[in-house]
């Protein structure tokens, strides 16, 4: 009986079967090695082809089934046609040999080279599968059922449930991960601003504050004179107002609010007063992230940082936080409003006062955020006291030296990049 079917059907037929196994490895790997989040988004943007993967992949024991299924039965009968071809050409001799070629054609040409092209290229091969694979499936389901059914007993005894599997989610590192590897896909400018979002809750608002001895407002008991100077001059859109001390704040003032009685020069304590509204308060070491979420729903703007104590410890505002997340709001910042006056190409003199943070941002350096806020705190914890003036120490890499000090921190260095030419000569080494 095998002599009435032709030899070239029989080689055809074998041609078809190896193409067909070849088709179920690759779409195999394809559509296992989708991105699900890309093919998420392919779905929701109403192609169709994604819209039947997601929903196949929805339930994998059955699309794996069904693969299997049509892969299997694909290469038992090549292996059935390579039999009676071995015959028709060298007899019983020649069905071992032929067993053997079989095994390195299908091995090579229907499952290692078409998943190594299905693993480089799975959106291009798993959804035109997909539209292949959904009426398919449907044809099938009898079959597949009673496989899947079979299977998952097996997987039941073993204590997993192939039922309950949820959809993949990513944790706050993974997410960071796939955005810092997302290469020309995203932008670096944006892939900046995304990985500083992601990094707001382990930043506090001890850390972007404008520190308490930089607050500038108005004191109700300096000469009224020297208020209504600070008024006219200040660039700031807001100001505390206070009595002798920031720590016996009364509120917080809109200077807009403030310019028609100033121009008329009818602006008085009382006027101003009556414009001022309650101070807001936060807890130091509250989130950015959660302090961002407070701020909109208590509709402010400015917080003052408070100890446990209840003294103010610094002032923020959403431009603080703006500022961490998409970097400098100027296009070109003033060194000498964060405390930085150039000397040369590798010196700088720098505020003692100066948030760490901020230096970092605009001079491209790595001085340590994980300490203290300021450059007057990071030096005084390495030394371990306050310096007297021409002391010199490194951290990180950065030659300091200190240039002026009080009784109670140090009021100006000078840093200098690590590929200065001549660091001071009597630098203490206090490496970080």
């Amino acid at each position: 009986m095998n002599d009435d079917v032709p030899l070239g059907l029989l080689v055809g037929l074998l041609i078809v079967l190896l193409l067909l196994s070849a088709f179920f490895s690759s779409t195999e790997t394809a559509l296992m090695s989708l991105n699900r989040y890309r093919l998420r988004h392919r779905a929701r943007s109403g192609q169709r082809s994604a819209r039947l993967a997601e929903q196949l992949l929805e339930r994998p024991d059955r699309l794996i089934g069904l693969i299997l299924l049509g892969k299997n039965a694909a290469n038992l009968a090549a292996a059935a046609a390579a039999t009676l071809i071995a015959l028709r050409i060298g007899g019983a001799a020649a069905v071992l040999i032929g067993t053997l070629i079989l095994t390195l054609i299908v091995l090579i040409f229907a499952d290692v080279a078409p998943k190594t092209l299905a693993a480089l290229h799975p959106s291009r091969i798993a959804l035109p599968a997909a539209i292949v694979y959904a009426p398919l499936l449907r044809a099938a389901y009898p079959a597949v059922w009673l496989i899947n059914q079979m299977s998952n007993r097996l997987l039941r005894l073993l204590g997993l449930r192939p039922e309950e599997i949820g959809p993949s989610a990513l944790s706050a590192e993974e997410l960071r991960t796939v955005v810092a590897e997302a290469g020309v896909m995203v932008p670096r400018r944006h892939q900046r601003t995304m990985l500083r979002v992601l990094d707001l809750d382990a930043i506090t608002v001890d850390d972007v504050m404008v520190p308490r001895q930089e607050i500038v407002g108005i004191d109700l008991d300096r000469d009224w004179q020297q208020n209504l100077a600070l008024i006219r001059e200040t660039p700031h859109q807001r100001l505390p107002v206070y009595r002798d001390d920031i720590d016996n704040i009364i509120g917080v003032v809109r200077v807009r609010q403030l310019l028609p009685d100033l121009a008329k020069g009818t602006l008085t304590e009382q006027r101003l007063l009556e414009h001022t509204r309650e101070a807001y308060f936060v807890p130091e070491g509250t989130p950015l992230n959660k302090q961002l979420l407070n701020f909109q729903q208590q509709k402010r703007r400015s917080a003052f940082v408070v100890d446990e104590y209840g003294d103010v410890q610094g002032l923020i505002t959403t431009e603080d936080i703006l500022r961490e997340i998409v970097g400098e709001l100027d296009s070109e910042p003033v060194l000498s409003e964060v405390g930085v006056t150039r000397e040369n190409d590798n010196s700088y003199l720098v505020d003692g006062a100066t948030n760490i943070r901020r230096l970092n941002r605009l001079m491209s350096w790595d001085l340590p955020t994980d300490g203290p806020k300021t450059l007057n705190g990071l030096i005084v914890e390495r030394l371990e006291t306050i310096p007297p003036s021409g002391t010199a120490l490194v951290v990180n890499g950065y030659p300091i030296e200190i240039l002026d000090t009080t009784e109670h921190g140090i009021k100006q260095v000078r840093v200098m990049t690590p590929d200065a030419v001549e660091p001071p000569q009597q630098l203490r080494a206090a490496q970080g």
